[in-house]
């Protein structure tokens, strides 16, 4: 089996950040919003992956390359960006003809049996009820057997509140790319776009079979409230993790956090649901429910509901921030 994961997007609701960074590497809990999506997979048995980058790819690869060097890795380029849809029919070249494939949208972290996804006989698609549906792929299904016969690209008037939540596992994977070559080829669009729901659904109509698979929990890491909300869920379920490396001098933590190599903490209170990245530096500062880059430094701060930069300088404020990478802050 194979996995797909499109990272090419350039996070445009993450912004200022993501002018830096993949948004697919911006840390929560401790590691990467990838690094979640490939560690699942692997445990569940997946070793070969397609990464279809585009914006700031180059990093994406080095991250892969870097921390993974044990899996097959292939990259396959998406220079225009046209939809997920669009995406995905770049990795055709990487995958067996009617090989398995699971693939995960790059900004999404699933609570689930992947295990028991990868060994189900059908076609799956993963899926969650939502308060509106209006901004997702919705499904309708039959309660009963679970199969899926509608599947609809953010509709105006729902007809379900079952939500696509970006998990996909495709049998059938030559009839995908043929289905999303037909949409391509045909120039079908929704939105605007070459939508992965309106291939599927065209293999629907051709008598594939889809169930869909209801999850427990799923986190949408694209906005920065979701990005936080996630951070403080992950905390919380994977524990503390404070490297032996911190040096901590009359401070105070609050779990639970994860503060990464090489931190320094000075006469500070930290957490709780706070991350920390590698060699950041924070004296006379209280910092809860956000999420610091590396190689920041914080000086008599109050930060709550923050997200800040890697290379980030702040020197005397209290306020609610959203700081991309390369910032200097001094208002004293």
């Amino acid at each position: 089996m194979k996995a797909i994961i499109p990272v090419a997007g350039t996070g445009t609701k993450l912004r200022p950040h993501t002018y830096s960074q993949p948004k697919a590497l911006i840390p929560i809990a401790g590691k990467p919003i990838l690094a979640f999506i490939i560690d699942e997979m692997i445990e569940a048995g997946v070793n070969d992956f397609v990464f279809i980058v585009g914006y700031l790819g180059d990093k994406i690869r080095d991250f892969v390359e870097k921390k993974y060097p044990n899996i097959t890795a292939h990259f396959a380029e998406q220079s225009t960006r046209e939809g997920i849809g669009h995406a995905i029919w770049h990795a055709e070249m990487f995958v067996k003809e009617n090989e398995p494939v699971f693939i995960a949208l790059g900004d999404s972290v699933f609570d689930l049996n992947l295990k028991e996804i990868a060994s189900a006989p059908t076609s799956l698609l993963c899926v969650k009820k939502v308060d509106d549906p209006r901004s997702f792929g919705v499904v309708e299904m039959e309660e009963k057997n679970g199969l899926i016969r509608q599947l609809i690209e953010k509709p105006v008037i729902p007809k379900s509140n079952l939500a696509l939540v970006g998990l996909y596992k495709i049998n059938e994977s030559a009839e995908l790319f043929d289905a999303l070559g037909y949409i391509i080829q045909n120039n079908i669009k929704t939105r605007g776009e070459y939508q992965l729901t309106d291939a599927l659904m065209r293999m629907i109509e051709k008598g594939i079979v889809f169930k869909g698979y209801k999850v427990n929990n799923w986190f949408d890491c694209g906005r920065k409230e979701s990005l936080l909300e996630t951070n403080a869920i992950l905390l919380k379920k994977f524990g503390p993790q404070q490297s032996a490396t911190l040096q901590l001098e009359n401070s105070i933590i609050i779990e639970p956090v994860s503060i990464a190599d090489n931190c320094k903490l000075v006469n500070c209170i930290v957490g709780p649901n706070v991350t920390i990245g590698e060699n950041t530096t924070a004296a006379s500062s209280i910092i809860k429910d956000s999420i610091i880059g590396s190689d920041a430094v914080l000086d008599n701060v109050l930060l709550h509901h923050s997200l800040v930069g890697n290379d980030t300088t702040i020197r005397g404020m209290s306020q609610t921030l959203n700081l991309g990478d390369d910032t200097e802050i001094d208002m004293r």
